[in-house]
């Protein structure tokens, strides 16, 4: 009976790992967002984090990497990596993918030309 019991603990861990992470990080400027946008994009980065986020870039200049942010105070290693690919350092923020057009059926076009 234990050992059907930890099974099911074992798959219950499995199923919330790949729950977690649901939330997925939008792409901030990490050198121009204010603590609002950094708080409302990134995983993991609440109000007072990203206070000190900004504070941190005030006194001392822009971040030129990822790994510069785990110079702020309660950033760590596991924050920087879910949210890697969602933080930028400098330019505008990419537009977002045009999704391709499909392309009509020959069918579709005679009956719209005639």
């Amino acid at each position: 009976m234990q050992s059907k019991f930890r099974q099911l603990l074992a798959a219950l861990a499995v199923a919330a790992s790949f729950a977690l992470p649901a939330f997925a990080a939008t792409p901030v400027n990490i050198n121009k967002a204010d603590a609002a946008t950094i708080a409302r994009s990134l995983d993991g980065i609440g109000q007072s984090k990203a206070q000190a986020i900004v504070a941190w870039r005030q006194a001392h200049g822009p971040f030129k990497r990822v790994e510069d942010l785990a110079q702020v105070k309660g950033i760590g290693k596991g924050t920087l990596e879910r949210n890697h690919d969602a933080i930028r350092f400098s330019g505008d923020l990419p537009p977002p993918k045009a999704t391709p057009k499909k392309k009509a059926h020959p069918k579709a076009k005679a009956a719209a030309k005639g």
